[in-house]
């Protein structure tokens, strides 16, 4: 596997300076970033592919993964609640070893394939629902048996993992290759497989949120506002959408009840229930609202 070679030119690195092994670290994390541009129209179709399926229902939004490409998919996951506001019911982590693996080490955990297939089939995964497995190696027990079975059960599939023709990706309709090859410390995929999974993962649920509607002119629109600094952000966010003062957006953001969307439309000047109307026809997207509204 490419992500378990050593590279001679590092095989001196513990008596290097320490600014010049700074520098080549950073090299390689630039690298990394090289690595999932080249990937932009997979991770694009990945999204839209994502959307389409949430969009028709309730579904589930699934992280799966083992060691530290877990821990960086649940990260993924679990901000997108307050970013986004999306429902936490509508996530579920498969992470080998369970939560207890996002602070220390299970052995064997990721070796565990019947338990990735277990979770996968209490879950009751189906055509709605949105499996994302992650693994440097692209051959993680795991992760393959939780996300083969979840295809298996009609759920979409996409893989992201710095090694091809691995079990991970042929499992996947929607296989991610982030070839970072060889990491500086050799097989400490926490460096340059690690960042490239972020990446992608953040351009990946981004992408998802952004065609569901939940982004509007660059916008967190959907955003939980839950204390106040993200208070003060809204009401921002509304008086540059709507064009009023920032007191006015922040009446309008109290007379929302705190809903951004809501806040703009009664901002703009239209009226809650024709605004709320809108919203609810429009699955919430605030583009479509403001469309529909401007037509009446």
């Amino acid at each position: 596997m490419s992500t378990e070679m050593m590279s001679s030119r590092f095989a001196d690195l513990d008596l290097w300076p320490s600014r010049d092994a700074v520098l080549a670290m950073m090299e390689g994390q630039l690298a990394a970033a090289a690595a999932v541009q080249s990937q932009a129209t997979a991770i694009a179709a990945a999204a839209d592919q994502a959307a389409a399926r949430l969009k028709a229902g309730a579904g589930r939004l699934v992280y799966i993964g083992a060691g530290t490409s877990g821990r960086i998919a649940v990260q993924d996951g679990v901000e997108l609640v307050p970013t986004y506001d999306w429902p936490e019911e509508r996530l579920l982590y498969a992470l080998a070893g369970g939560t207890e693996a996002l602070l220390t080490s299970v052995e064997g955990a990721e070796d565990d394939a019947s338990a990735g297939e277990e979770l996968m089939r209490s879950a009751a995964l189906g055509p709605e629902d949105v499996a994302i497995g992650v693994a440097a190696s692209g051959r993680t027990p795991y992760t393959v048996a939780a996300l083969r079975t979840a295809g298996g059960q009609g759920a979409l599939t996409i893989a992201i993992s710095s090694n091809a023709s691995t079990p991970l990706l042929e499992a996947a309709s929607h296989p991610i290759l982030l070839d970072t090859g060889a990491e500086i410390v050799a097989g400490s995929t926490r460096m340059k497989a690690g960042t490239a999974q972020k990446i992608a993962l953040n351009l990946l649920s981004t992408t998802i949120m952004l065609r569901l509607g939940r982004i509007y002119k660059g916008l967190m629109v959907n955003m939980r506002v839950s204390n106040r600094k993200l208070q003060a952000r809204a009401a921002f966010m509304v008086a540059e959408m709507s064009g009023v003062s920032l007191g006015a957006a922040e009446e309008a953001m109290a007379d929302a009840g705190g809903d951004i969307k809501l806040a703009a439309l009664l901002a703009i000047g239209y009226e809650a229930g024709a605004a709320r109307e809108a919203l609810a026809e429009t699955t919430g997207n605030l583009r479509s609202a403001i469309e529909r509204l401007g037509r009446n």
